[in-house]
C-alpha cells in the first residue's frame, strides 16, 4: 500500500510538471529574448559612438572593432561590454552584420514607422544622415508588396569583415516578444538609425495581453 501511495504521488508530480513545462519554457525563452534585445541595443549605441568618433568617415567592420574601443590618449574608451558581443538566441552566439544598404534596413525602418503611428524617428546624430538618406527615400517610395516582402526576408548575414550599420540575430525562430511589432528573431535589426537621441525600446510580449502601440515619445537624454 505504501508503494502504491508513493507511485500515486509520483504520478501527480509528473502530471504537474508536464502542465507547467510549457509556461516555464516560454518564460526562459522570453528572458533570452529580453537579453538579446538589451545586447542588441548596446551594440546599436556602440555603432553610434563609433560613427560619431570618426565623424561619419567609417563604419565598424567587425564586432571586435567595437570591443577594442576608441582611442583616448594612450588608452582606449570602451564602448561595448564583452557580453554584448554574443547573441544569446543564436546557436553559435554570433551576430549577423547589417550593411548600410536600403534593401534590408529600409524594410525594418518601414516597420518602425508603422509602429510609431506613421512617424520615423530622427537619427541621434547628423553624422548618421549620410547612411540614412537613401534608406528614407526607399521607405517613402516603398509599395505594399515591398513592405510585405519583409515577412519573407531570409538573408544569410555575414558575421565578419564587412562595414555594418546594425546587427541582427541569426536565429530564425518565431519569438515570444515582439520587437517593433516583429515576431521573428532574424528580423530584429539593432541599428542607431531612426532611433532618436534616446534608446526608446519598443517591444511587446505575445504571452501577455496585447498593448496598443505607444505614440512616439520625445527623445530622452
Amino acid at each position: 500500500m505504501t508503494l502504491i501511495a508513493v507511485m500515486a504521488i509520483m504520478v501527480l508530480f509528473a502530471t504537474a510538471l508536464l502542465a507547467v513545462a510549457p509556461t516555464v519554457q516560454m518564460e526562459v525563452q522570453r528572458e533570452k529574448e529580453l537579453e538579446s534585445i538589451r545586447r542588441g541595443e548596446e551594440i546599436a549605441d556602440a555603432i553610434r559612438k563609433y560613427v560619431v568618433f570618426y565623424r561619419g568617415s567609417k563604419l565598424p567592420e567587425t564586432i571586435d572593432d567595437l570591443l577594442e574601443g576608441l582611442p583616448q590618449g594612450t588608452k582606449k574608451l570602451q564602448i561595448l561590454r564583452p557580453s554584448a558581443a554574443t547573441d544569446p538566441l543564436a546557436d553559435d552566439g554570433k551576430w549577423g552584420l547589417v550593411k548600410p544598404e536600403p534593401s534590408v534596413v529600409a524594410a525594418f525602418a518601414k516597420r518602425v514607422q508603422t509602429y510609431n503611428n506613421g512617424l520615423l524617428p530622427p537619427n541621434p546624430s547628423p553624422l548618421l544622415d549620410r547612411f540614412a538618406v537613401v534608406i528614407v527615400n526607399n521607405v517613402n517610395t516603398e509599395t505594399t508588396d515591398d513592405a510585405s516582402s519583409f515577412d519573407a526576408l531570409d538573408i544569410d548575414f555575414p558575421t565578419d569583415n564587412t562595414p555594418f550599420i546594425g546587427v541582427v540575430s541569426r536565429s530564425h525562430r518565431n519569438s515570444v516578444l515582439t520587437y517593433y511589432g516583429i515576431d521573428n528573431h532574424s528580423k530584429w535589426i539593432f541599428t542607431p538609425l531612426f532611433r532618436g537621441s534616446g534608446q526608446n525600446v519598443n517591444f511587446g510580449d505575445r504571452s501577455r495581453p496585447p498593448v496598443p502601440p505607444r505614440s512616439p515619445q520625445p527623445p530622452r537624454e
